[in-house]
């Protein structure tokens, strides 16, 4: 068994969409063992705890710097023997440490086709304003890798979603995670699961 931890701020919907693939055996040997929020209010803690998968709340420190949040990270996922680890609506930038000590084996949904309204700044509601904004027709999710670079790493999987006339930043937020997000990132990490499990991961 491969264990997965997901890390969120947010409501969790694309945590929820990985618990359904889990339910349904779409994430083949992979296990949501853990789910980590910075946000205490998470409603996807709520989620997650309705699922049975155990919680963390790791909140940032005021004052910390990002290598000590991310060695707190790296010693909370190292006790939960986690392999993979998925950011879904997370919204601290992981610091080198944490992705040094993860590399290859940290993945990010985000909001459009990347390398379009990507990078530092451009999260939620702000990627479908900018879309909107620069009056394209085509939009839609990306699955990638994570390095140091935010939404710089390897793309693994990318569905395009129409703009409609009409659209507000809401309503194409909604379809994007409907017809993209939601589909796209268990896809991506039942692929790194069988990629990871082929490579001894989770082996006991």
């Amino acid at each position: 068994m491969l264990n997965i931890a997901v890390l969120v701020s947010g409501g969790g919907t694309n945590l929820q969409a990985l618990l359904d693939a889990q339910a349904s055996g779409a994430l083949g040997s992979g296990r949501i063992a853990l789910v980590v929020s910075n946000k205490p209010a998470a409603y996807a803690l709520t989620r997650a705890a309705q699922a049975g998968v155990p919680c963390a709340v790791l909140e940032k420190r005021a004052g910390e710097t990002p290598h000590a949040y991310g060695e707190r990270l790296l010693a909370l996922l190292e006790q939960n023997r986690i392999h993979l680890v998925v950011l879904a609506g997370f919204l601290l930038i992981l610091a080198e440490n944490v992705v040094r000590a993860y590399a290859e084996r940290i993945v990010n949904v985000h909001p459009s086709l990347i390398p379009s309204f990507c990078g530092e700044g451009f999260y939620g509601l702000r990627v479908h304003q900018a879309a909107l904004a620069r009056g394209v027709k085509v939009t839609g999710a990306t699955v990638h890798l994570v390095n140091e670079v935010p939404d710089g790493g390897r793309i693994l999987l990318q569905q395009a979603v129409p703009v409609l006339a009409g659209d507000t930043p809401e309503s194409l937020q909604r379809r994007v995670m409907e017809q993209a997000e939601w589909r796209i990132l268990p896809e991506a990490v039942r692929l790194l699961v069988d990629g990871l499990t082929q490579q001894g991961y989770g082996e006991a």
